[in-house]
């Protein structure tokens, strides 16, 4: 018969099973016929005697995948923007931010156009700038919705 474990007392090893006939039956240590410990909620398959489970087995669970339904498609992310003229403003405008302004990320723009102003802040504005551009060109179109796109 099958069941599930109700639970188990930790001292002593006794539990408690509910067999699919809606009864409950009693174990011991000594009926528990598997390597490891039983715990409240395992699916088990027992011999019913006598208001005891005897030769207590684990239910092995088949992997969730073949219960799982199938996945459904991930919308496709679109986006206004293009990362080309991103690529292109961050060559030419970069240090300032602007292809930062160009694709929504306004706190970061304003903190580069405030940075460029100072002389230790272009030296970092330019390379970022430059790597931006970068990634930008090397950003499949689909990533680059994913990333600076809507849903």
């Amino acid at each position: 018969m099958r069941g599930q474990i109700l639970g188990v007392d930790v001292r002593s090893g006794d539990g408690l099973v509910a067999g699919e006939d809606g009864q409950r039956y009693t174990f011991a240590p000594e009926d528990w016929a598997q390597h490891g410990e039983p715990s409240r909620g395992q699916l088990v398959d027992f011999e019913a005697a006598a208001g005891r489970a005897r030769n207590v087995y684990p239910v092995p669970v088949a992997p969730a995948a073949r219960d799982a339904p199938l996945p459904v498609a991930a919308p496709v992310p679109t986006t206004d923007r293009n990362r080309y003229i991103a690529a292109v403003l961050a060559l030419l405008f970069g240090m300032l931010g602007i292809h930062r302004f160009y694709l929504g990320r306004v706190t970061s723009g304003i903190v580069m156009a405030v940075l460029t102003f100072t002389v230790i802040g272009a030296l970092v504005t330019v390379p970022l700038s430059i790597v931006d551009m970068v990634r930008y060109l090397m950003m499949s179109d689909r990533d680059f919705a994913a990333r600076y796109g809507r849903l």
